[in-house]
């Protein structure tokens, strides 16, 4: 039985995995199709500041006056771009590093693991935090150069050594994989064949692997969306004014004080936010579930 239908079973069997997958779509649909139609400007400034939500501003307005509704999703497809990008650099890097560890074994494979648990050891966000802000005047040198200059480039930073960062964990499970395929019969059958290293990894041992990818795909890309709101919490995410939805969960915590309180400003970006992390999360389990051999098949 293939992954796809392992996991359609699972989904029939827990009807709350489909309100997740409906609700993530809905979230990426609303974010990527509705900022166009809220009549306003993700950086449009008014005097309207602070206000709670109306009908001219449904969600209402932050500090500056601008439409927090805009803001929300314009976060959205932000993190959401972060979170995707960095997950494909994450997935591309750990599988490929995973499955030459696993499949090379001997010495190699002890040496590249040993290289996994020194990066292991250190404190790779601070790493991100400190290469982020040595590196943005240069990267933002590099971008005008190149003509690139509608490109952030603490954006482009951030996704690249976020993705950096989370390929780790994806590497020892690959590797881990590989070393139990490779002694399949099939695999020896090919190495008997005289077919090339490079082909048995591409055609015979990454289809097999394609389940597990998935399932840490779908949980890496939540991690890295943690990330990034950690950073733009700390104040050094994105600059003003991009924004995301940790830049603006950050805004509205600076905004927290005894005398009043400015709940839409929390409440908005922070439950959308939640919201999609969770269905991330669930659809990761299903996943998970799907793949479990001890699930009935």
């Amino acid at each position: 039985m293939s992954t796809l239908s392992l996991f359609y079973r699972v989904l029939k069997r827990d009807p709350v995995l489909i309100v997740c997958g409906i609700v993530l779509l809905l979230i990426v649909l609303i974010s990527f199709a509705g900022l166009p139609y809220t009549g306003y400007s993700y950086d449009q400034i008014s005097d309207a500041s602070l206000q709670p939500p109306s009908r001219a501003h449904w969600f209402g307005t932050d500090a500056n006056g601008r439409d927090l509704l805009t803001r929300t999703l314009f976060g959205a497809q932000i993190s959401l771009i972060i979170a995707a990008v960095g997950a494909v650099v994450s997935l591309t890097v750990g599988v490929t590093y995973g499955m030459i560890s696993g499949y090379a074994g001997g010495r190699i494979d002890n040496i590249m693991m040993r290289i996994v648990e020194i990066i292991y050891s250190l404190p790779t966000l601070v790493l991100v935090i400190v290469l982020v802000t040595t590196l943005d005047e240069p990267v933002a040198a590099l971008l005008r150069n190149l003509g690139l200059t509608q490109l952030s480039p603490r954006l482009v930073l951030i996704i690249l050594f976020l993705g950096l960062t989370e390929w780790l964990t994806m590497a020892r499970i690959i590797r881990g994989q590989v070393l139990v395929l490779k002694q399949q019969t099939f695999v020896q059958a090919s190495l008997a064949l005289g077919q090339s290293h490079l082909r048995i990894l591409w055609q015979h041992l990454l289809p097999n692997l394609l389940g597990i990818i998935v399932v840490y795909l779908t949980l890496t890309i939540p991690a890295i969306m943690l990330d990034e709101s950690f950073m733009s919490f700390l104040g050094v995410g994105l600059q003003p004014p991009l924004a995301s939805w940790g830049t603006l969960i950050s805004e509205a915590a600076l905004l927290i004080n005894p005398i009043r309180l400015y709940w839409w400003m929390l409440l908005f970006p922070g439950g959308l936010m939640i919201a999609t992390l969770l269905a991330l999360n669930f659809l990761g389990d299903g996943l998970r579930d799907a793949l479990d051999p001890r699930i009935k098949k």
